[in-house]
């Protein structure tokens, strides 16, 4: 049995700033980190599009898990604004919160980020015009370090920690107990213990967290889910919109049925991808700093969020059993014209090579209205036709649909202000606490609970 003074489950970004702040204020302290996933340098997904084009359904998914968390491989965006990306200024208040955002922004410039934009809506010409089209804008400072950057602010993060902070990889935390006024910390036949214990597994962790919470009696409460497609288009399309925002959060109010449906994860230039969620195939996408590294698209989520009322309390399984019939009907992810789906037709092969739009994840030609519920197709649909007037092209016949993207969320954990349960010393952050939903929310987090700890 080893005693540490903090043990960290999870090396996602709550978990790595974490362990940063308590090892700059706090260097006395013996840390440990528990990540079920790789080191950042044995992360590779086997998918090289010529041997391998689909998911083989790794035991462990270098895209989702490891050292960096499910960001690792994102484009890198720090949304810097309380507007959307979790409701950590709940908890903290909405000064504090974006302080500990920008100190995060700061941390990231240091460890290889300088030179990057940082891109910013605020009096942008292009929220009069959405208005004016009942589209709604989000306020956001928005820092794109590209999938690449962001690669290397990780490995330098991870070459300063490593030998102030001991890292266990490919390590799955089994039970999470109290005994004797320390934290019990089982991994196989091994037991760790601490005196306080940061729990930061991100959105691949919710059912892990569930079962924790349970084991624990921490109350929780039911989330959402977000369901829908990921666009790809010309990059011309959006190009006024990229080249002053680079990410635009869009809301739109359907007419039909009045929900709302949002534009995430804007990624111009960039690649569409799989993601591998518990073993299910979804759809995310990828942009890159590196010119050489460029497309010719521009890819975004378009989603509807669902949040379900008593005594339906399973919104992530509601969500994964959409995903798995598009996993059944297509062997993975399923991509679809925009022109065939408002045909009412399947997309076939011939269909998409004779496109003027090129994919870049190797699909399965399908039909999405044998996948999504009605009424979020309908509402995805609508939200296309609205963004057609702000961005004229968007409506067009080749657009490309892949589905289905979702967006799983925790079940928001009962936590205090500093984000500690009723237990003395369990604290929960990051996208695994159902609190934040964003890199920096769930980076800013990380530091919150590390300058509590140090006092």
């Amino acid at each position: 049995m080893m005693n540490y003074d903090v043990i960290i489950v999870g090396a996602g970004p709550g978990g790595i700033f974490a362990a940063y702040e308590l090892s700059e204020r706090r260097p006395d302290l013996k840390i440990a980190v528990f990540e079920a996933g790789h080191a950042l340098h044995k992360r590779k997904c086997p998918i090289d599009g010529e041997k391998i084009k689909t998911c083989i359904g790794c035991k462990s998914c270098s895209i989702m898990s490891g050292f960096g968390g499910a960001g690792a491989f994102s484009d890198g965006k720090y949304n810097i604004t309380n507007d959307f990306g979790g409701t950590l200024y709940e908890h903290l208040g909405k000064k504090q919160a974006l302080d500990l955002m920008h100190y995060v922004d700061k941390i990231n410039l240091r460890f290889g980020g300088e030179g990057t934009k940082l891109y910013s809506t605020a009096g942008s010409r292009f929220k009069t015009v959405c208005i004016q089209n009942d589209l709604h804008l989000l306020d956001a400072s928005v820092r794109h370090l590209g999938t690449d950057i962001n690669y290397i602010v990780l490995e330098n993060l991870y070459n300063y920690l490593k030998d102030k902070v001991q890292f266990f990889f490919d390590t799955h935390v089994d039970t999470v107990s109290m005994k004797d006024g320390r934290y019990n910390i089982t991994t196989g036949d091994n037991t760790y213990t601490c005196e306080k214990c940061i729990i930061s597994v991100g959105r691949i962790g919710s059912k892990w967290m569930e079962n924790v919470c349970r084991e624990l009696n921490v109350p929780t409460k039911s989330n959402r889910v977000d369901i829908g497609v990921r666009v790809e288009l010309p990059a011309a399309v959006f190009a006024h919109l990229t080249d002053e925002l680079y990410e635009s959060k869009i809301v739109y109010r359907t007419e039909k049925y009045g929900d709302r449906v949002r534009t995430f994860c804007m990624n111009p230039k960039g690649s569409v991808v799989n993601e591998n969620t518990n073993g299910i195939i979804t759809v995310n996408g990828h942009s890159y700093e590196d010119p050489e590294k460029q497309t010719d698209n521009t890819n975004f989520a378009l989603l509807v969020a669902k949040h379900f009322s008593e005594p339906f309390k399973d919104s992530n399984g509601y969500g994964e059993s959409i995903a798995r019939l598009s996993n059944m009907l297509g062997g993975g992810v399923i991509v679809q014209r925009f022109g065939d789906l408002i045909r009412g037709r399947r997309s076939n092969a011939n269909r998409i090579e004779e496109s003027f739009v090129t994919p870049t994840l190797n699909a399965t030609p399908g039909d999405l209205s044998l996948v999504l519920p009605k009424r979020i197709l309908d509402g995805i649909i609508e939200m296309i036709y609205a963004l057609d007037k702000v961005a004229p092209g968007t409506a067009n016949e080749d657009t490309l649909l892949y589905g289905v993207e979702v967006k799983f969320y925790n079940m928001e954990v009962d936590v205090d202000r500093n984000l500690q349960t009723d237990y003395e010393g369990l604290y929960i952050i990051g996208d695994g606490s159902g609190i934040t939903h964003s890199l920096s929310h769930a980076s800013a987090s990380g530091v919150h609970v590390a300058r509590h700890i140090c006092g």
